[in-house]
């Protein structure tokens, strides 16, 4: 449930990044929206810096639920 969780918001992450880099690719066809393209590429940039957030909070989560022993391992892949 937990890896679902995380993946869900991995997906929906790379979902805005690629909607912000195209509509930013979009943008620079037009001298006039340049300026707005730019901001939607800064905003791509950095919502790629959050990809490996996502998974280091995974990590933290799983890590903090592995030390109760009721619990199953986690699967190790990463998103």
């Amino acid at each position: 449930m937990i890896r679902k969780r995380y993946e869900v918001v991995s997906i929906v992450n790379d979902i805005l990044i690629g909607i912000w880099f195209v509509i930013g690719s979009f943008f620079f066809f037009y001298e006039a929206l340049t300026y707005y393209g730019t901001w939607l590429f800064l905003i791509g940039s950095i919502e790629m810096l959050i990809r490996p957030v996502i998974r280091l909070m995974r990590h933290i989560h799983i890590r903090r639920l592995r030390e109760a022993p009721q619990l199953p391992p986690e699967a190790e892949h990463d998103f």
